[in-house]
Parts: C-alpha cells; sequence; structure tokens
C-alpha cells in the first residue's frame, strides 16, 4: 500500500536492533485517515472470506480493528496479556514480546470465541510472528477458524511470514521492511 510505504519513509524511524519506530501515526499518536486507509485495504483483501469476528492482541492492534470492525460491521476482540480479575474462564498461552523481550500469558475469556467463528487476526507489526502464533492458539483451543492474519508492517527479514505460511496461514501485509540495518529503512516494492 503506497500510501503507507511513503508514511514510513517520511515519518518512520529506524532504531538500533532492528526496530522501526512508527509511533507518530501508528502506534502512540493515530493517523486516523491514515488508520481508515489501511483498513479499507483489508476490507478490500478480505470482505469475500465469510469473516464474523475480528481478533486482535492489545495494545497497538485495536485501533485498525475497531476500525475494520466498523467497516465490516463485525464484533473485535482482543486479547489482554495479563488475566485481569474479571475473565474467570479463558483460553491462555504465552508469548514473547520481540519489542518489550519479555514473556506475557495471553488471554481471551471463552464466552468470546467458539467453534462458529471465523476470525481474521488484525496487528500492527508481523515480525517473528510470535503474537500471531498465540492468536493461532487460542483460536485453536476455541474450535474456531482463522480465516487470515493482516498486518500493517512486516518485517520481511524476521522471517515471521514464513512461520506463519508453513502453518497454512493466510497473511496479508500492507508494507513489507526488506532490511533495517545500517538504520536505513528498505521497503519491498
Amino acid at each position: 500500500m503506497q500510501l503507507l510505504k511513503n508514511r514510513i519513509l517520511k515519518d518512520g524511524e529506524c532504531l538500533e536492533g532492528g526496530i522501526l519506530k512508527v509511533d507518530h501515526f501508528i502506534n502512540h499518536q493515530l493517523d486516523p485517515s491514515l488508520m481508515k486507509a489501511m483498513c479499507v485495504e483489508f476490507v478490500r483483501l478480505f470482505s469475500s472470506s465469510n469473516i464474523n469476528k475480528i481478533v486482535t492482541i492489545e495494545a497497538s492492534g485495536i485501533a485498525p480493528a475497531i476500525i475494520l470492525g466498523y467497516l465490516l460491521d463485525l464484533p473485535v476482540v482482543f486479547a489482554k496479556k495479563n488475566a485481569p480479575n474479571t475473565i474467570k474462564n479463558a483460553y491462555s498461552t504465552r508469548v514473547h514480546s520481540f519489542t518489550k523481550n519479555k514473556d506475557y500469558e495471553v488471554v481471551i475469556s471463552k464466552e468470546l470465541l467458539n467453534e462458529e467463528d471465523r476470525i481474521l487476526f488484525i496487528d500492527d507489526f508481523l515480525a517473528y510472528g510470535n503474537s500471531a502464533m498465540g492468536i493461532i492458539n487460542l483460536i485453536e483451543q476455541a474450535n474456531a477458524t482463522l480465516v487470515g492474519m493482516g498486518f500493517l508492517i512486516e518485517k520481511g527479514f524476521q522471517k515471521g511470514r514464513e512461520r506463519l505460511e508453513k502453518a497454512g496461514v493466510r497473511v496479508e501485509s500492507l508494507a513489507i521492511i526488506e532490511d533495517l540495518s545500517n538504520q536505513q529503512i528498505v521497503l519491498k516494492d
């Protein structure tokens, strides 16, 4: 998606260790017009897939998931990192965060996922695929169907796509970063 690629090149910042900072428009301060445009593209990519629920993981996936849910008129469920006391009966798995270098227990209430659900997972980044694999685990526990996974930005060099596709998942990314070495952003055409 050229609009997103242009914005990454204009306002994205490459930090040491392969970190792409996009907090001026995606995951700290949000650009609602850009977010809507990205979600319109996900509608184009997935609207014929008979989805009945959108799932994301807190926190940065929530904004695009809600806008996409609004556009498709579908409910949005977000997996919580660390189970709150209010959720007594939940599907649970462990996920390692690349950005925070920390493990989380990720949960979704059993009341919110079931075998009739056809799920689209949306998130801001695909890197190693740890969060996505955790979500796959939760969806499998619920005997639900994963229709596909959509990511705003994919770090192609971290091989998360390969991991997901090997698991049989349809992956759609709106912008793919080929390289962040030397603190330079190189996008796939």
